[in-house]
C-alpha cells in the first residue's frame, strides 16, 4: 500500500512481533513468577497500585474495599485473579500492569527478549529517515510495551517510538480512543497510519478518520470479519511517498 501521511501507530502482538512470544515465554514466566513477586514486593507502591487496578476491574473501589467486602488473604486474592484473568485471556488493566512489573525483571536479567520481524527494523529505519512519527497503541501496559522493545533481540528500538499508549486511554476496538491519539499526535487524522492485526480496531480507528492496514503474518489468526482493509504481510510493503511527491507524479 502506498502512505503519504506523517505519523504511523503499530500494534505489536501480530504486527511486529509473532503471537508465539508472548504466548510461549511471556505469560509463563508470570505464571512462574508471580507468587515469588506478590511476596517480595507487596509493600511497593507500584504493586499496591496494580491491586487496587485489579479491584476497580473486577468491580470495587480499591483492595482494601475488596477484602473488606470478600475477606480473605489478599495475595491470594491478586494471585488467584490474576490467574483467572489470564485463563479466560481477558485483557484487564490492572492485570497487564501486574504483568508489566513482573516482566521487568525477566527482561533486565536478560532471560526475555523480545523477537521482532526481520522486516521491522529496516522499516522503523526508513520511516525514522522519512521524518515520520511512530507510536505504539498496545493491550499491554506502557511499561511493559518499554521493556519489550528495550530488550528485543536486535537491540533497543524505543527510540524509534514518540509515544506509547494501553488500555487505560481506552479500548483499542472504540474510536473515541484513537481520537485521543490523534489529539496527542497533533495532525490531522487523514495523515496517520495504523496498522494492526485485529478488524474490529482497524474499524475503530478508521471511524476516527486514520489510515489503516491489516497485519496478516505467519501465526497470526485466521480473518473471518468481511472487510476492506489494505493487507500487508510485511512492513516493506508500506511504501511510504510524501504527498508532495504524488501530486508531482504524471
Amino acid at each position: 500500500m502506498e502512505f503519504s501521511g506523517r505519523g504511523i501507530l503499530l500494534d505489536i502482538e501480530g504486527t511486529t512481533s509473532s503471537l508465539r512470544f508472548v504466548h510461549d515465554a511471556m505469560f509463563p514466566f508470570v505464571r512462574r513468577e508471580l507468587d515469588d513477586y506478590l511476596e517480595a514486593h507487596w509493600d511497593s507502591p507500584s504493586l499496591q497500585a496494580a491491586g487496587d487496578q485489579i479491584a476497580q476491574d473486577a468491580g470495587y473501589s480499591s483492595l482494601d474495599a475488596w477484602m473488606v467486602a470478600e475477606p480473605g488473604d489478599p495475595r491470594h486474592r491478586v494471585r488467584d485473579e490474576v490467574l483467572r484473568l489470564m485463563d479466560g485471556d481477558i485483557k484487564a488493566t490492572g492485570l497487564k500492569q501486574l504483568q508489566g512489573l513482573i516482566w521487568r525483571s525477566g527482561f533486565e536479567s536478560g532471560e526475555l527478549r523480545a523477537p521482532v520481524y526481520a522486516d521491522v527494523l529496516p522499516a522503523l529505519e526508513s520511516w525514522r529517515h522519512a521524518g515520520l512519527d511512530l507510536r505504539i497503541f498496545s493491550s499491554g501496559s506502557v511499561a511493559a510495551q518499554k521493556l519489550f522493545f528495550g530488550h528485543t533481540e536486535v537491540g533497543d528500538l524505543l527510540g524509534f517510538f514518540a509515544g506509547h499508549y494501553d488500555t487505560t486511554l481506552g479500548s483499542k476496538k472504540e474510536a473515541e480512543s484513537y481520537r485521543k491519539i490523534v489529539q496527542e499526535f497533533g495532525l490531522p487524522p487523514g495523515d496517520l497510519l495504523f496498522v494492526s492485526d485485529v478488524v474490529a480496531e482497524l474499524d475503530a480507528a478508521r471511524t476516527a478518520g486514520m489510515r489503516t492496514a491489516l497485519s496478516v503474518r505467519p501465526g497470526n489468526a485466521a480473518v473471518l470479519e468481511v472487510h476492506d482493509h489494505p493487507v500487508i504481510t510485511g512492513f516493506d510493503q508500506i511504501r511510504h511517498r510524501p504527498a508532495s511527491q504524488i501530486a508531482d507524479a504524471p
